[in-house]
């Protein structure tokens, strides 16, 4: 009898009601360019818990947060903060959420894994380490 394998459970997200709306309408006008990751983000944010700014226990990603993560698979751990397509910059550690890694970081607090597929089709593995949260403006 074959054994059935069944990927982890999807971890419990959460999200600003600001970040949550600007995030659908920037994953809905994606579709034609990035359909697989606006298919993930789009995805991500109908299982979100929307909170308000201040309400929540503990930090969780939002857009502009300072994220330190591990690869399960490597144990290389990266320091990255989660921005919007224009204001993505490699070199300055700025990833777009539009960026399959970036999709896989909204909404995850420390010590929460996801499972994320690469542009190349890899399965990978993370762990959020530690989430440090833009100012407020």
């Amino acid at each position: 009898m074959a054994k059935v394998v069944h990927a982890p459970a999807k971890p419990r997200i959460k999200m600003t009601a600001d970040d949550h709306e600007r995030l659908s309408r920037l994953a809905a006008s994606a579709m034609d360019r990035v359909p697989e990751v606006a298919s993930f983000l789009l995805d991500e944010l109908d299982r979100v818990r929307i909170v308000r700014g201040g309400s929540s226990k503990g930090e969780f990603t939002r857009m502009g947060s300072r994220v330190d993560f591990r690869d399960n698979a490597t144990g290389r751990t990266q320091s990255v903060t989660l921005v919007y397509p224009g204001e993505a910059d490699i070199e300055q550690g700025k990833i777009s959420v539009l960026t399959p890694i970036g999709a896989a970081l909204i909404g995850l607090s420390m010590g929460q894994s996801i499972d994320w597929e690469t542009r190349s089709g890899a399965l990978k593995r993370l762990t959020v380490l530690a989430v440090k949260v833009p100012e407020a403006v």
